[in-house]
This record gives structure tokens, sequence and C-alpha cells, in this order.
């Protein structure tokens, strides 16, 4: 039986979420698998991988062959470096002592440039949002000028017409005065 390291597809479509597991190569992709070692979630940034080092580590001594995908992705998480150290110790290139700080310099320096992304990532949501407050203040402040231009323009209207205005409002009033005055002489008369 042909062992292989790969993916199996959940999620839905649009976001797609993978497990990795050990199964056998004639089995279906989302089919059955002999164990499932991780998953992989492509849809955060940077992709969040969780991993179970050892067993996957013994899979590849026990002769499975990851896919292509899976084999960036133990890469990513340090097995294959593990393996390849694991190797030079069995052949005596180098001691364990000399493999495990190997392991550890590399580990620090993948570590740091993860952190790295992750602050840089911050950094450029911070810069836009502060981009974006910025460009909302300055519409703002020109809808609030324009908007007080028009009111006092609207006033400085309002202010010269007043005089004209007055004179129509004098000669309506008697006019509305006299059919008050005819209104009890008509009611005498019935």
């Amino acid at each position: 039986m042909s062992v292989k390291i790969r993916l199996q597809r959940h999620g839905k479509k649009g976001k797609p979420f993978f497990h990795i597991v050990a199964a056998d190569s004639r089995s279906p992709r989302d089919g059955k698998f002999i164990e499932r070692i991780g998953s992989y979630n492509p849809n955060t940034n940077p992709a969040t991988i969780v991993l179970n080092n050892e067993r996957a580590l013994t899979w590849l001594n026990n002769g499975a062959q990851p896919t292509d995908t899976a084999r960036a992705i133990l890469s990513y998480s340090g097995v294959m470096m593990r393996q390849h150290l694991a190797k030079g110790v069995a052949k005596g290139a180098l001691t364990q002592e000399e493999a495990d700080k190997r392991l550890a310099a590399w580990t620090a320096d993948k570590q740091a440039k993860i952190q790295g992304k992750i602050d840089r990532l911050a950094g450029e949501k911070k810069d836009a949002l502060n981009k974006t407050l910025k460009h909302e203040r300055a519409v703002n402040e020109a809808r609030l000028k324009a908007m007080t231009e028009a009111a006092a323009a609207a006033s400085a209207v309002v202010e010269s017409a007043p005089a004209a205005e007055e004179a129509p409002a004098a000669e309506e009033a008697p006019a509305a005065e006299a059919p008050a005055a005819e209104a009890p002489a008509e009611g005498g008369e019935a």
C-alpha cells in the first residue's frame, strides 16, 4: 500500500479549509484516510497551520510521500528540516546536539519572519484605517464649509427680503378686516 501525506478539502465554496492526512494513494481526495495529522487554513493571513510534527515525521520516516502542497506545508512547519537533520545524525555527519542547535536556530528565524509579517500586516491595516479616517474628516469638513456658506447666503437673502415683504403684508391686513365688519350687518337683516 502506497501512503501519501496530502490535503483533504473541507469548508464551503470560496472558503476552503484543509485537513492534512496520511491516506492510501488510491483513496479519493476527500475519502477514507489512515490518520489525520493536522489542519491548514489558507483564509487567514498568514495561513494557519496546526500540525502534529511527531506524527508527520513518523509517517515520513515510514515511507509516506507528501504531495507538493503537503511538502511545502511540512517544510514551512519544520518537519522536513527535522527529517534532514535526523538523516545527518544517522550518517554521523553531525551530533544530536548540533542538530538540535541548528533546528532551534532555524525555528527561531522562522518565528521571527512570521512575527515580522504579522506586525507588518497590522501596521498596514492601521495605516489604511488612519488614511480612511483622514479622508473622511476632510470630506466632512468640506461638507460643513459648504453648508455654512449656503446658510450664510440664505440668511443674506432673508435679510434683504423683509423690507420688500413688509409692504404687501400691510395691504393684505385691511382687506381681511373688511369682510369681518360686513358680516354682522348681514346677520341682522335675516
